[in-house]
């Protein structure tokens, strides 16, 4: 973390506000989700960003392969509801830009079938304009599963979004060599 005590009483102002606004951009992007506001997608993304998944199945750089990506994504989901958690934001020397992490939580019909899923998002975000973006933005799951399985999702492989059974990305801690050490850079 960033020490503070050498900022002046404006930038730490202005650093409360960044914090704010980027706070504020993980949670439109649950609305602009729900939404499948394309426009949304556009504004809250830059240009250049990139999405990935610890699963490999997203991969997208630029704005438009981010759009088609989740164009195409909606067409096997109904209704959704994300809503976020707790929301970690971590600052450097640039004032343009910074990186988070998010805890979240969907309800979707995926398919025509009701699932729920944990997700965590690991991001960069980039100012713009004035205004904050992401610049990347990696989902993982810890499960994803119809309604009547949520009993299973302690199990490793409880990620069931794809029409088989795949592992969960996390905690880490369980599933990878390197452990929870990225965690380190946030605390």
């Amino acid at each position: 973390m960033t020490d503070t005590s050498t900022l002046s009483a404006e930038q730490r102002l202005a650093r409360l506000e960044d914090r704010a606004a980027i706070q504020e951009l993980g949670v439109l992007y649950g609305y602009v989700m729900d939404e499948r506001d394309e426009k949304g997608i556009r504004q809250i993304f830059a240009p250049d960003a990139r999405l990935t998944s610890a699963d490999g199945v997203f991969a997208a750089t630029g704005i438009d392969e981010i759009v088609k990506t989740y164009l195409g994504r909606f067409t096997a989901l109904g209704p959704t509801n994300h809503f976020s958690h707790g929301h970690v934001v971590r600052f450097g020397d640039d004032p343009d830009r910074a990186r988070g992490l998010l805890a979240s939580h969907a309800e979707v019909s995926r398919n025509g079938t009701a699932m729920q899923v944990a997700l965590r998002y690991k991001d960069e975000y980039v100012r713009n304009d004035g205004r904050w973006q992401f610049a990347t933005r990696e989902m993982s799951y810890m499960y994803y599963l119809p309604i009547e399985q949520l009993s299973q999702l302690g199990e490793r492989n409880s990620v069931r979004a794809y029409g088989d059974e795949r592992p969960s990305d996390w905690p880490e801690a369980l599933y990878s060599e390197s452990g929870s050490s990225w965690l380190h850079a946030y605390l």
